[in-house]
């Protein structure tokens, strides 16, 4: 076949086309290197066609392929779904551990120890208002700071009490808004089945959207922070996405294809991991913070038993249930703190006060609040401690993720001036070319010349 003379422009039209779509890509890396969850794209080159010629040899003719330059096949993103598995497994180990810890503190905080203010401080002072009132039987000034401090003691335990509950509450609560109905996995959910549906209407086009596949992996990955998924990668660019039971294994599907399937958590129990679980560990019935309102309870029901039984009548009283206060001073002792009996025998005697300010470091009072707050601060450090070795883990996984789908500025930077040179050469063969062809249209046959 001849071979046209503007052949060699168009060879070098398609490689100055090549290195723009390159430079172009290059662009496009460095303008989105600070987009969260974005991977780098690399357009993907091959030889064009060669053009079959002929050609004389040794007085035969042989058949040979000339190169016709290069072609953009497409443009790929860069991307490991191994280290994609990897990341989203440990981003749901270290969002578990991070909300109980963060739930943990709150309760931690509540009870105020050490301190001068907390319950052990105003358990220390209400012994030694009894044992003031022992050294001053008759002393009414005693016995009304002795109410006192009864009162100021039993406020520091309700106050502890309400606050616990309120960060119970509000694990639920947080819990239900991104678990509900209309919650936080449901508009994901909404959002991946468009993307779905958008993804696979250009793939089946034979087209690769890249920047939108970048947006559903970074929804996936904020699932993975709710709780454990699994992704199913579906013929035709599409995906289905579940979240997955850790004790039983059970899938509860988010997106069927095209289609948003939550409509909420599930009503029984499930272990779903991430921040879901870390909310469900502490808050449910039965849950972490409930055992510390248990405990509470216990040693305030201790508290008024030891003491009551020590002075021989009703100094406490169980507060109202639905106030959840669960100690009281008794009202008439509250109206009357004169009534207190301080002594059984004549005026002046003190043995009922004597034997109760000689309840200070009683095992079943002082001890168990001690051993319920060691607990609380025990519960808090672990939390702590595996979500520091669970963060050291997602940050080694993400640092390996973003060695490969990241945007390095070193390695763009020495890309664009590659691919600037690779456009100047393909635009000075052009040049070179178009020289040649002026010389054979414009000068041939010109005598002199």
């Amino acid at each position: 076949m001849p071979i046209s003379s503007f052949y060699g422009m168009q060879t070098s039209l398609r490689g100055l086309m090549a290195q723009q779509r390159m430079l172009d890509t290059t662009g496009h890396n460095i303008a989105n290197a600070s987009t969260a969850g974005y991977s780098r794209q690399e357009a993907l080159l091959s030889a064009s066609l060669a053009q079959q010629i002929q050609v004389s040899g040794a007085g035969n003719m042989t058949g040979a392929h000339l190169g016709s330059g290069v072609d953009v096949q497409g443009f790929r993103r860069v991307r490991d779904s191994f280290l994609d598995a990897q990341y989203r497994a440990q981003n749901t180990n270290l969002s578990e551990f991070k909300a109980r810890a963060e739930g943990l503190d709150s309760a931690e905080l509540s009870l105020n120890e050490p301190s001068d203010t907390g319950i052990n401080a105003q358990l220390s002072k209400f012994w030694q208002a009894w044992s003031d009132v022992a050294k001053a039987p008759d002393d009414q000034a005693a016995k009304q700071a002795l109410v006192q401090q009864a009162g100021a003691l039993t406020d520091s335990i309700h106050s502890v009490r309400s606050q616990v509950v309120a960060a119970q509450d509000a694990a639920i609560g947080q819990y239900n808004q991104i678990a509900g109905n209309g919650g936080d996995v449901s508009k994901i959910a909404t959002e991946l089945a468009g993307l779905n549906k958008t993804i696979q209407s250009f793939v089946s086009n034979g087209d690769s959207p890249n920047d939108l596949m970048d947006r559903r992996d970074l929804l996936i990955d904020q699932l993975s922070h709710y709780g454990q998924v699994s992704v199913e990668q579906l013929q035709g660019g599409s995906t289905n996405v579940s979240f997955v039971d850790g004790s039983t294994g059970t899938t509860y599907p988010i997106v069927t294809d095209k289609t948003a399937d939550w409509a909420g958590a599930p009503a029984g129990g499930w272990s779903p991991g991430g921040q879901m679980g870390g909310l469900l560990a502490i808050g449910k019935p039965g849950g972490t913070l409930d055992g510390y309102l248990n405990s509470l309870d216990s040693f305030s029901d201790s508290l008024m038993s030891t003491v009551n039984n020590a002075y021989g009548g009703a100094f406490f009283t169980a507060g109202p249930a639905a106030s959840g206060a669960s100690i009281a001073v008794s009202d008439p002792i509250q109206a009357a703190p004169g009534s207190i009996t301080s002594g059984t025998g004549a005026t002046g005697s003190n043995e009922l006060a004597l034997a109760v300010s000689q309840l200070r470091g009683n095992p079943a009072v002082d001890g168990a609040y001690k051993a319920f707050v060691a607990k609380v601060g025990g519960d808090l450090n672990e939390a702590q401690r595996m979500q520091s070795n669970a963060q050291v883990l997602t940050d080694s996984v993400e640092d390996r993720r973003q060695s490969v789908a990241g945007v390095s500025m070193d390695e763009e930077m020495s890309n664009l001036v590659r691919f600037q040179r690779a456009y100047q050469a393909s635009a000075r063969a052009m040049s070179t070319m178009d020289e040649m062809l002026d010389v054979l249209i414009n000068r041939t046959g010109k005598v002199g010349l």
